[in-house]
């Protein structure tokens, strides 16, 4: 089993092909194997020619300030940073749990002995476990 304090998801957007086949496998695991996108902690957001995986961070209380306004240029647009780290903004979530409006993190599966659903499905290797040095303090 993957301890989230001891490893983090790398994500190449290089090798993504926006296949989608992380947020079907996340999905299920979370739901009783039936796939629901809503229930997945994985979305690929598409980016002009560009497939993007975003992961559901830690949960933001509305009460924190907003640390990424910072503008990026990708190509000739140029975008704000909130769809970068969207997945823990509480006020732009886009990982909600449907029924209960829960915000959901990503628990790189901790309950699977194969790890992470999505690194497993990932033919493309745009998904990846990496080891950390020193253990992060959950939020």
């Amino acid at each position: 089993m993957i301890d989230p304090r001891h490893y983090r998801m790398r994500v190449d957007t290089n090798k993504c092909t926006g296949c989608r086949h992380c947020e079907v496998a996340c999905s299920m695991v979370h739901n009783q194997d039936k796939v629901n996108y809503h229930r997945a902690r994985i979305r690929i957001i598409v980016l002009e020619d560009r497939f993007l995986p975003l992961i559901a961070g830690p949960y933001v209380p509305e009460t924190e300030e907003c640390a990424s306004k910072k503008l990026v240029q990708i190509g000739d647009k140029v975008y704000d940073q909130c769809i970068i780290c969207r997945a823990s903004c509480p006020n732009k979530s886009i990982f909600k749990e449907p029924d209960s409006g829960i915000p959901l993190k990503c628990d790189f599966c901790a309950f699977r002995e194969e790890g992470p659903a999505c690194v497993q499905v990932c033919a493309s290797g745009a998904l990846e476990i990496i080891k950390i040095e020193k253990e992060v303090e959950e939020i």
